[in-house]
């Protein structure tokens, strides 16, 4: 059972139940530590080196982090679908997002802890050139001594056909056989931390000093966010970017209804089983607001694209709603295409 072959409020509701509960036995199993620690270890070697099995160690203390948030956030964590159709629009402002210097405040987020799950996977595409999927991403608030922070992190689906990290998943499977039996349904494939009430750091500028890499290839018509151009890390920015857009009238977050017997099962292993499928609503454009007459009019339609606009609410809190890709000018007038230019280059 996957999402990617769902395509019913029910059918993603029992879907999104089965991975919660799979996935929160793995990552409370020693398969799912040992995942963890191997994680930590290639992505982190350089930053925080191991001291042998000392348990003061910051790799030790990072793989506790990620089993216990892990563990509960599958279980505990409220579940959220993107409908395929609303996957472009997410994606397109998670890759105009610049967070730097914000300050978020705790209700950003729709819930302390959160899984989002993508039937159409928006892909991540490395420095080194990898390209991995984020079928799912999680969040669930941490403390540390520097404040309260969530913990973002994104997963590709072991087992998507499309996806060039589950590609390679396959091969390792084939040099050891019991791999795959070691994993969960998603794999973990990045970490990202966003302050709370604290500025957001900005992204470190990537090494354009680097030889040019053979670059992994996404499939077709699918998004790809890069972080060579992403000011910030691409998970951060997929839940920032989620956050927002649902609450807008954009978007619809319909609950999807479980059968009984699902639920029973949930309630057996104490699984969450909420799940909101989000889809854009159907609705027709509305002009924005002015004060007093107009002192120009457009003669020409023109395309305006995608973009975040910063507002602040009655409290004084700064937020932003992105302004969905729209066509702007009076009905019936000629549109005015631009001219763009794509350069095919190593």
């Amino acid at each position: 059972m996957t999402l990617r072959t769902e395509t019913t409020l029910p059918g993603y509701a029992r879907a999104a139940v089965a991975m919660k509960t799979r996935m929160h036995e793995y990552c409370a199993s020693t398969a799912g530590h040992e995942y963890h620690r191997a994680f930590v270890e290639t992505r982190w070697a350089a930053l925080f080196p191991t001291d042998g099995d000392d348990a003061a160690d910051p790799n030790h203390k990072l793989v506790d982090v990620l089993d216990r948030a892990n563990s509960m956030v599958w279980a505990h964590g409220e579940a959220f679908v993107i409908a395929p159709a609303m996957t472009a629009v997410v994606a397109a402002g998670a890759e105009a997002l610049d967070l730097t210097g914000d300050l978020l405040t705790a209700d950003a987020a729709p819930t302390d802890g959160g899984v989002l799950f993508l039937p159409e996977p928006i892909y991540h595409r490395t420095l080194a050139g990898r390209v991995s999927g984020i079928a799912a991403i999680t969040w669930t608030t941490i403390a540390s001594p520097r404040g309260r922070s969530w913990l973002i992190c994104g997963w590709a689906h072991r087992d998507d056909p499309d996806d060039p990290h589950a590609t390679r998943i396959q091969a390792y499977a084939r040099q050891d056989p019991t791999l795959l039996s070691r994993l969960g349904p998603y794999v973990l494939t990045d970490v990202n931390v966003l302050p709370i009430a604290q500025p957001v750091p900005a992204v470190d500028p990537p090494d354009v000093e680097e030889p040019d890499r053979d670059w992994e290839t996404a499939p077709d018509g699918r998004y790809v966010i890069t972080d060579a151009t992403a000011r910030t890390h691409v998970c951060a920015a997929i839940a920032y970017a989620f956050w927002r857009i649902q609450a807008q009238p954009i978007a619809v977050a319909a609950p999807a209804p479980l059968d009984r017997a699902a639920r029973r099962r949930a309630a057996r292993a104490s699984i969450v089983h909420d799940t909101r499928v989000v889809m854009l609503r159907r609705t027709s454009a509305v002009a924005e607001p002015c004060d007093g007459p107009a002192r120009w009019h457009y003669r020409v339609r023109f395309v305006v694209r995608g973009h975040w606009r910063r507002l602040i609410d009655r409290h004084g809190q700064a937020y932003r709603i992105w302004i969905h890709a729209h066509i702007k000018g009076p009905d019936g007038a000629p549109l005015l295409h631009g001219e763009k230019v794509a350069v095919l280059a190593r």
